[in-house]
């Protein structure tokens, strides 16, 4: 992990956390400052050592084989120390259900009919998250990885 003036940049850590217990991944797009400012601020509630941290705008990133790299390029995942991979509303609830002060969250979720309305609020983002990430890199916010081996859009390396 290095850090800068402003945040702390993200980089993957090991798939277990330091007692050796079994963590779950988050996997984000750290070319987006957006997605990078509520990564860090997400692990310094749960804590950086009890999740990994997978910028998947790097080449290399460890990705497993059930998801592709455009996928995790456009939507937000957790894979549960069991191996299960949540996307969209589903990962989000997960990473609340951990978070000290976002718990709350998570409860709200269980509540029958919640999580379909979150999960299309949640599409309803990602057609403005790039007009949103823009704003927040005017407002000085800083992306992890401000340049990024894939293509935001399609995944592809960059030659």
């Amino acid at each position: 992990m290095q850090k800068t003036k402003e945040h702390v940049v993200v980089r993957p850590i090991t798939a277990q956390g330091s007692t050796g217990d079994a963590v779950p991944s988050i996997y984000y797009d750290g070319s987006c400052p957006l997605c990078t400012a509520e990564i860090n601020h997400y692990a310094s509630r749960i804590g950086r050592s009890k999740l990994q941290l997978v910028d998947v705008s790097m080449e290399g990133a460890d990705l497993k084989s059930d998801l592709g790299v455009e996928d995790a390029m456009s939507r937000f995942h957790v894979r549960k120390p069991d191996g299960e991979l949540l996307s969209g509303a589903k990962a989000f609830v997960e990473v609340w259900r951990l978070a000290p002060g976002w718990t709350w969250a998570a409860r709200l979720a269980s509540i029958p009919g919640v999580l379909p309305i979150m999960e299309v609020s949640y599409r309803g983002f990602l057609v403005v998250r790039p007009a949103i990430s823009a704003l927040a890199t005017v407002l000085g916010v800083q992306a992890a990885n401000p340049q990024p081996t894939r293509c935001r859009k399609t995944g592809d390396l960059d030659v």
